[in-house]
């Protein structure tokens, strides 16, 4: 059974910013993690940022999952992403 997908408004704005091509490999590989999200993704140290993160190339995806909904909280490259 897939998990569904649901974008916080700030991971939103952070797609917003994405190049055209970043925006569809992200895409891509999130169709992927819905089928079993616990195979690709990585817990965070530090949960105040989010429960898991998930990594494409050099992105990160930081997001919780609630009952069958993974909640994207935030999309941004490696080097800016963990920065409160």
């Amino acid at each position: 059974m897939a998990y569904k997908l649901a974008y916080t408004q700030r991971a939103i704005k952070d797609i917003s910013k994405l190049s055209s091509e970043n925006k569809q490999r992200i895409k891509k590989a999130l169709e992927k993690y819905v089928e079993n999200p616990f195979i690709y993704a990585t817990k965070m140290a530090d949960p105040s940022l989010g429960m898991y993160r998930f990594r494409v190339g050099s992105y990160r995806i930081l997001f919780d999952i609630e009952n069958k909904d993974i909640v994207v909280l935030r999309i941004g490259s490696r080097d800016g992403i963990y920065k409160k």
